[in-house]
């Protein structure tokens, strides 16, 4: 998958994402993600990209010509690339837009190209919105002073579910969500710490009294901390 992020802080997004599992599958080429600094493409010879809003208010908004042109300039080098996506998604990183889960993350995994425009300030012109983007995706109920952070958790949470991305799908599909319940509690060596030992059945070699505590150690941990998940 190619992932086509504009921003004006691509150092911020490449420092989140450049390092770790996500690191690794941009260099082994299981995903592609280029950067596109919004401020390259601004009309103005200051690289301008925000003005006041109409109708007042304190803040700046991002205007639409410079994100336009950024988003014709990604179209081109996919084009020159031979790159010719079947299933793209335009995606705006934005507080108003619905909530990401593990459930959109998996449909948005099965597009060979999403575009995600960061938002900065106060937020972009409208009418960019409504003429290249398909949808608004947010992280959470809350405000957070731009759109990189979002962005890099999006290509994150999708990127790992793609193939040669982690070493098996077992990785995500037991995990903590994706089962539909938290996941269990796990220990690792030293047997005993601070008082606290290893749960005896982890260390019985019974497979099937160890599925069976992992379930219900799941269960009981999703009804303390999650019990929405089980309502669902």
């Amino acid at each position: 998958m190619r992932f086509d992020i504009m921003t004006l802080f691509p150092d911020m997004v490449n420092n989140i994402l450049g390092e770790s599992i996500i690191g690794r599958a941009q260099k082994s080429g299981a995903v592609e993600i280029n950067l596109y600094n919004i401020r390259d493409y601004s009309e103005d010879k200051h690289r301008r990209v925000d003005d006041t809003p109409y109708g007042g208010g304190k803040g700046m908004l991002m205007m639409a010509p410079p994100i336009y042109n950024c988003y014709s300039a990604i179209l081109e080098d996919q084009k020159s690339a031979g790159f010719e996506p079947e299933m793209r998604r335009v995606i705006y990183m934005s507080p108003a837009g619905k909530v990401l889960n593990q459930k959109k993350a998996e449909e948005l995994s099965k597009y060979d190209n999403i575009i995600i425009l960061c938002g900065h300030y106060e937020g972009v012109d409208r009418r960019i919105i409504d003429e290249i983007v398909d949808e608004e995706v947010s992280i959470g109920d809350f405000v957070l002073t731009g759109g990189e952070v979002p962005a890099a958790i999006l290509v994150d949470c999708v990127s790992r579910l793609l193939p040669g991305v982690l070493s098996d799908p077992e990785c995500y599909e037991k995990e903590s969500i994706s089962s539909g319940m938290l996941e269990y509690p796990q220990y690792t060596r030293p047997y005993e710490f601070h008082g606290v030992k290893v749960p005896d059945v982890l260390i019985s070699g019974h497979h099937a009294n160890i599925d069976k505590w992992r379930e219900e150690s799941a269960r009981e941990l999703t009804e303390r901390n999650r019990p929405d998940l089980l309502e669902k």
